[in-house]
């Protein structure tokens, strides 16, 4: 039998401006997904707890806390951007165009914008890349701006 190793994941010279990664996990949002995360990050809007609330809103049931929302899609781009990641530098330009609702199952994809050579670390460089999550409908969700800073091959903790 043969031993073969994982996947490791990818590092600074593995990313190309313009690459797309379909990231291969879907997840659907459970009840309890969104009222734990909305308890455990203190946000008090009924609009994510109370479900008769949320039924005299516009949109007639409990939505998802988007905090929530951009974690998960984050979350399922870490096996094809960050698993090899120093830290996250930041998100910006987070649109959230589509309510979420709980059942509903999120995909997500992200484009790499822009990758340079780090000028504080020379041995990692600094990617920025475009996610977007989309529903089981196809119905973009949420999108944003993503900067890391990433290991150079041979450098990444063993």
């Amino acid at each position: 039998m043969t031993t073969k190793p994982g996947w490791s994941g990818r590092v600074f010279e593995d990313f190309t401006v313009g690459d797309v990664y379909e990231h291969p996990l879907g997840r659907t949002i459970l009840e309890a997904d969104n009222v734990w995360f909305t308890c455990l990050t203190m946000n008090t809007n009924p609009i994510h707890l109370d479900g008769a609330y949320a039924s005299r809103t516009e949109f007639k049931r409990r939505l998802v806390n988007s905090c929530f929302t951009l974690s998960l899609v984050t979350g399922q781009s870490v096996i094809d951007l960050t698993m090899n990641a120093v830290a996250n530098l930041g998100w910006d330009e987070v649109r959230l165009p589509h309510p979420v609702f709980e059942g509903d199952t999120l995909y997500a994809r992200s484009e790499v914008l822009e990758a340079r050579e780090s000028r504080s670390r020379p041995n990692a460089g600094i990617v920025r890349v475009k996610t977007t999550g989309v529903n089981q409908d196809g119905a973009t969700v949420i999108e944003f701006t993503r900067t890391f800073m990433v290991w150079k091959r041979g450098h990444a903790p063993r």
